[in-house]
C-alpha cells in the first residue's frame, strides 16, 4: 500500500515537473504561392525529451550579436503619390495599417526617407533647384514645397500609426548647380560646393523635423559608386565623403542641435574597403554610426570584414529591391536577405519602394521592373495585393521588435533549412526557419536541453516563437 501511494506520488510529482517545464511554442508559416501567409499552426510544447529527429537547429540564447533596429523599406514620393492620389482613402487607410500597425498590421520598423527625388518618383527635383547656370550658396531658394503634398503627410500618418519608427534620410542627389555638369543624373559633387551641399542637408533636416519626421541615420549619397545619367545620382569617391562628413556635414549637424548620426557609404556588398576607408578617418568616425550597405553586388559575408575593423560601429542593409529579372519567388529572395543580413551582423534590412503599381510605377528612368512591398494594380487602383516581400519581412517585423538581440541557431545552407534566432527585450524568442529544399522538412528545436517539433513545406518560412522565461 504504501509502495503504491509512493508510486503514485512520483508519478503525480512527474506530471507537474513535466508541466512546469512545457513551453508552448507558436508558430506561423507563409508558403511560397503565398495560398498560406502568416498562416497560424498547431502549437507544439518544449519538454525535456531530447532531440529525435535527424535534423536539429539548436537555438542558444547565450550566444549574443548584435540588436536590431528594425525592418521595413523606403517612402519614395512615387509610393507617397500612389498612397495619397491613386489608391482610394479607407484602403490607404487599411494599407498604412497593415504595414506599420504592431497591433493590427506587420509592425514595420525602420523607413527609409529619401532627401528629394530619386528613380522611383514622378520626376526629377531638389530641393533648391536653379534655373541652368544660376547657384545658390545661400540656399535661399530651398524649399520641400514638392514632398509636402504626399510625402510628409505619408509620414506623419505612418509615425502617428507607430511613432517609434526609425527613420534614415537618404540624397540621391545634391542639386544640379553643386555639381560638375549643372545637373542632378550624373557627375559629382564640386569641392567648393561641399560646404553648400552640408549645409543643405542640415536644412533638409531641419524641415523634415518641422514636419514632425526626426531622422536619426543620414547618408550622404545613394551609391555613390554608380554614375547614372537617366536618374539623380552622383560620383562620390570615398575620400570625398569623409572629407565632407569631417570638416563640414559632422560640426554642421551639432551646430543646429541635431543628433542623427551619419552612416558611411550606402552602397554594394562588392566594395567594403569604402566604407572601411572612411570610417577610419578620425575626423569623419566620431559623428558615424557605421556602415550602409546594398544587396546588388558582391557577398553578405563582406559586412564580417567590415565588423572586424569596426566590431563598436554597426551595419545596416538599407536598399534592396524585388524585380522581374530575379529568378527565384519573392518569399525566397527577401528570406534569404533577411537571415544573410542578419547573421552577418546587420542591424536592419530595408528594401526599396513600399508600394508600386503592376506596371512597376511611378519610375523616372532607373529602375522600370522593380517590385514594392505592395502592389497596386495601374488599371483597377482599388485592387491592391501584397508581395511575397511584404510577407517575408513580416515573419521578422511582426515577432521580432526594436532592441532584439540576435541569438545563436544552427543554420544549414542553401540546399537545407537556413535559421536565424532573436531575443526581445521582453525575454521571448523568434526562430526564423526557411526551406530550400524540395521536399517538407521535419526537424527538432533544441534549447536550454529540452525539444519542440517543426516541420515546414518546401519552399516556405516559418517563424516559432516563444517565451524564455519559466
Amino acid at each position: 500500500m504504501i509502495s503504491s501511494l509512493h508510486s503514485r506520488a512520483a508519478a503525480l510529482l512527474l506530471v507537474a515537473s513535466s508541466s512546469l517545464f512545457a513551453q508552448t511554442v507558436r508558430s506561423y508559416v507563409t508558403t511560397p504561392d503565398l495560398s498560406h501567409a502568416l498562416e497560424a499552426q498547431p502549437g507544439a510544447s518544449f519538454t525535456r525529451q531530447s532531440a529525435t529527429a535527424s535534423v536539429v537547429i539548436s537555438v542558444d540564447d547565450k550566444e549574443r550579436y548584435q540588436t536590431i533596429d528594425g525592418f521595413g523599406a523606403a517612402m519614395t514620393e512615387g509610393s507617397a503619390w500612389l498612397l495619397h492620389d491613386r489608391i482610394p482613402p479607407a484602403q490607404s487607410k487599411e494599407v498604412m495599417t497593415k504595414l506599420f500597425s504592431t497591433s493590427k498590421g506587420i509592425g514595420l520598423s525602420f523607413v527609409r526617407l529619401p532627401i528629394a527625388s530619386t528613380d522611383l518618383s514622378r520626376n526629377h527635383y531638389s530641393y533648391d533647384d536653379m534655373p541652368a547656370g544660376q547657384q545658390d550658396p545661400e540656399l535661399k531658394h530651398f524649399s520641400t514645397q514638392k514632398d509636402e503634398a504626399y510625402v510628409f503627410p505619408s509620414m506623419r500618418e505612418m509615425l502617428k500609426i507607430n511613432p517609434k519608427i526609425t527613420v534614415m534620410a537618404t540624397p540621391w542627389s545634391p542639386p544640379g548647380w553643386m555639381k560638375t555638369h549643372d545637373s542632378m543624373n550624373g557627375g559629382s559633387l564640386r569641392e567648393d560646393a561641399m560646404p553648400a551641399f552640408s549645409k543643405y542637408l542640415v536644412r533638409s533636416l531641419q524641415a523634415f523635423q518641422k514636419e514632425g519626421i526626426t531622422v536619426k541615420y543620414l547618408t550622404v549619397q545613394n551609391e555613390p559608386l554608380h554614375e547614372p545619367n537617366d536618374f539623380p545620382g552622383t560620383l562620390m569617391l570615398a575620400d570625398q565623403q569623409k572629407r565632407l562628413i569631417g570638416k563640414y556635414l559632422g560640426p554642421d549637424l551639432r551646430s543646429a542641435g541635431l543628433k542623427t548620426q551619419v552612416m558611411a557609404y550606402d552602397h554594394n556588398w562588392d566594395h567594403p574597403e569604402y566604407p572601411i576607408e572612411v570610417l577610419s578617418d578620425p575626423a569623419a568616425a566620431s559623428y558615424m554610426a557605421g556602415s550602409a550597405l546594398h544587396c546588388y553586388g558582391g557577398n553578405p559575408v563582406a559586412q564580417n570584414e567590415i565588423h572586424q575593423k569596426f566590431p563598436d560601429k554597426g551595419i545596416w542593409m538599407t536598399e534592396c529591391s524585388g524585380g522581374t529579372w530575379q529568378k527565384e519567388n519573392p518569399l525566397a529572395v527577401t528570406t534569404h536577405l533577411l537571415i544573410d543580413t542578419t547573421r552577418n551582423w546587420g542591424k536592419a534590412v530595408v528594401l526599396w519602394g513600399i508600394v508600386l503599381d503592376s506596371d512597376h510605377n511611378p519610375h523616372a528612368g532607373g529602375c522600370g521592373t522593380c517590385r514594392g512591398l505592395v502592389t497596386v494594380d495601374a488599371k483597377n487602383p482599388s485592387a491592391i495585393s501584397y508581395t511575397g516581400d511584404f510577407y517575408a519581412l513580416a515573419h521578422a517585423s511582426q515577432f521580432v521588435r526594436v532592441g532584439a538581440t540576435r541569438i545563436g541557431s544552427s543554420s544549414f545552407g542553401r540546399e537545407g533549412l537556413e535559421s536565424v534566432a532573436f531575443q526581445n527585450t521582453d525575454g521571448s524568442i523568434a526562430l526564423l526557419v526557411f526551406n530550400n529544399g524540395k521536399n517538407a522538412a521535419s526537424f527538432d528545436i533544441n534549447w536550454q536541453g529540452r525539444a519542440a517539433h517543426g516541420s515546414v513545406l518546401p519552399g516556405a518560412l516559418a517563424t516559432y516563437t516563444w517565451s524564455s522565461r519559466k
